[in-house]
């Protein structure tokens, strides 16, 4: 079991690795703007494997590509540390920064590419996607 937490330690959680189904670089513009450097690298795995305690806020946008998305942050100290897709309910996407441990995280592919930043461009080893990758 792999536990995180948001910076101040109101918001923690506990999550099965092995239950992990990818591990990405994504360099979409919000994960941009929600992490402040050139892409957020999330695993994501059903949510029945992830256990919160605490509170946690919801800021709720409309990606890029037209998906309802709800980006979960401790209400004390602004950590942004899960990611809820609607249209993909029973999965969550945890920002790897926040494990205590993220040493086993292996990222297996980069999405949004075609907005990479100059200055943190794409692992040229591992697949890249323009936005999402396929379903």
């Amino acid at each position: 079991m792999i536990t995180g937490s948001c910076l101040c330690g109101q918001l923690s959680y506990e999550l099965d690795e092995t239950k992990t189904e990818t591990a990405l670089h994504c360099h979409c513009k919000d994960c941009q703007k929600v992490t402040g450097s050139g892409k957020a690298t999330i695993v994501m795995l059903p949510r029945e494997n992830v256990k919160l305690s605490g509170d946690h806020k919801l800021y709720k946008s409309r990606g890029t590509d037209g998906s309802h998305v709800g980006r979960g942050f401790c209400p004390e100290c602004g950590s942004q540390m899960l990611t809820f897709v609607e249209e993909i309910p029973d999965y969550v996407f945890v920002k790897a920064g926040t494990m205590d441990d993220s040493s086993w995280v292996k990222p297996e592919a980069n999405c949004w590419h075609e907005s990479e930043s100059t200055w943190s461009p794409v692992d040229a080893t591992l697949t890249s996607f323009g936005r999402n990758p396929p379903a």
